[in-house]
């Protein structure tokens, strides 16, 4: 029971303590795209450990037990003359119809949303047609992307009034940065889970983040091509103008942060640097919980298990 206990104690700590660590830590001026694959990796490992930690609690014996644990066990059962099998029983059907409650509620509540943002993106598609780049006849400088198969960049004819041909080149290029990295189904998939879990603070602040961390990801981009300095100048130029919900569009989210990034050089990282970088956050992301747990365990076999007793 130690050991299950020990894996919802990281649980709590993932999906409670890393959004205020997430909020002070000023990851924006660094490479988007690892954070982004802590971030999912982070949402993923929480359900994986929270799984697990019921799983044990309704395994018979709990499985193959490290030796860590077996002495935690011996000291706690000297302490506390063991807990009845009926409390573990209890506690892991408890949390076993917690999580069926969770996942019922994902099936349904996340779909929904889906397939309503689906409808809207549909509709959008259907009005701009079906080319690649679509352009509009309108004077205000503007552009967005939609999701879809294939996806569409929408622009208007203001853009080439207002911006010289590197600044369009760099709108064009960050709105394709988009619909290449799957942008939109990363973010409809962390406002799904964060629609139908919104009890979780990790879960609940993941579409904001992840809002934030697209549109830096683009940014990235459109500099490999084009350069900061194109990409600030269209940037300034496009903000302020609107777009569909659905829609991500370069001038709606997040524009100080990402400015203030252009400003102080913006730059991407090398490839290898990169890879280097995602391979850490991921690896850090889904271990976090299970270390947390493991540190716990360590804490109570401290406590339990006096030096010399």
């Amino acid at each position: 029971m130690t050991g299950a206990l020990a894996l919802l104690f990281g649980v709590v700590v993932v999906g409670w303590g890393l959004p205020r660590l997430l909020n002070r830590a000023d990851l924006w001026r660094h490479d988007p795209l690892p954070v982004m694959v802590g971030l999912l990796v982070a949402m993923a490992g929480l359900v994986i450990a929270a799984v697990a930690g019921v799983a044990l609690l309704l395994v018979p014996g709990h499985g193959v037990v490290p030796p860590l644990l077996g002495v935690l066990h011996h000291c706690w059962s000297a302490l506390r003359h063991g807990s009845p099998p009926r409390v573990e029983e209890l506690v892991g059907l408890l949390g076993a119809v917690v999580l069926l409650g969770i996942t019922l509620r994902v099936v349904i509540v996340g779909p929904g949303a889906r397939w309503r943002r689906a409808r809207t993106r549909r509709k959008h598609l259907s009005e701009a047609g079906s080319p690649s780049t679509w352009w509009l006849a309108h004077d205000r400088p503007l552009a967005f992307s939609l999701a879809g198969r294939p996806g569409v960049i929408v622009a208007t004819d203001g853009l080439a009034e207002h911006l010289d041909p590197a600044a369009v080149g760099a709108v064009l290029a960050h709105e394709r940065a988009h619909l290449r990295g799957r942008h939109h189904f990363l973010v409809g998939l962390v406002e799904s889970l964060a629609t139908a879990l919104p009890f979780i603070p990790l879960f609940r602040l993941a579409p904001r983040m992840m809002r934030q961390l697209v549109e830096l990801a683009a940014d990235v981009a459109a500099v490999r091509e084009y350069g900061a300095p194109a990409v600030r100048t269209a940037l300034l130029t496009v903000s302020g103008h609107g777009s569909p919900g659905v829609a991500l569009a370069m001038g709606r989210d997040s524009v100080a942060i990402r400015l203030q990034r252009l400003r102080d050089g913006g730059m991407p990282t090398g490839r290898l640097r990169r890879a280097v970088s995602c391979g850490v956050a991921g690896a850090g992301g889904v271990l976090v919980p299970f270390l947390a747990g493991a540190v716990m365990l360590l804490v109570l076999a401290v406590l339990t298990c006096p030096i010399g007793a």
